[in-house]
């Protein structure tokens, strides 16, 4: 049975991911070149180090506590998925909210709890006043292709924080 549910501060360590495989095999990425997407052959493996796992929960406690969204997706109890909204507006005229994380353990891909995520993100957004969610995107095709099913498109306006941090993401928006 999956479940989908607020995930507490308590609930917020290392051991809540301990079922959770962020593995994805990345074989081809969009690229901007000379103005215009394209995609490339950019072979490797995205996965997680026990430090990156260390950081997450520490953002994902630093967005709980500033009053944003961590929403967990549950198999049999297990977390399995989960989402992260910020809730600090920007954007001007576009009154976005940031999308800070969206990922699906390896084992759960393609059963829609990706789309059911990202629905309740765009849910709790809208109702915090957001008019659209931005995502600093992975560029891998297969995340991509997600992204477009979810209705997202290019950000109107890139939020310059998420472009240093992450120079090869998508800079995407979906309206709410």
């Amino acid at each position: 049975m999956i479940e989908y549910r607020i995930v507490s501060a308590g609930e917020l360590d290392r051991a809540l991911f301990c079922s959770f495989n962020r593995r994805q095999v990345v074989v081809k990425c969009w690229r901007r070149e000379e103005g215009e997407w394209v995609i490339r052959d950019d072979p490797f493996i995205d996965d997680w180090s026990e430090k990156d796992y260390e950081f997450l929960v520490s953002c994902l406690k630093n967005t709980e506590s500033a009053g944003g969204l961590v929403l967990g997706g549950f198999c049999d109890g297990v977390l399995k998925g989960f989402a992260s909204v910020e809730p600090e507006l920007f954007g001007g005229e576009n009154r976005y909210l940031d999308l800070s994380s969206i990922h699906v353990s390896e084992d759960m891909r393609g059963k829609g709890m990706g789309a059911a995520l990202f629905a309740a993100a765009k849910d709790w957004a809208r109702a915090h006043g957001g008019r659209k969610l931005y995502i600093s995107a992975h560029s891998a095709v297969e995340s991509q292709s997600f992204y477009q099913r979810m209705g997202c498109v290019e950000a109107c306006e890139y939020n310059q924080k998420h472009v240093e941090a992450e120079p090869f993401d998508c800079q995407l928006e979906c309206v709410l």
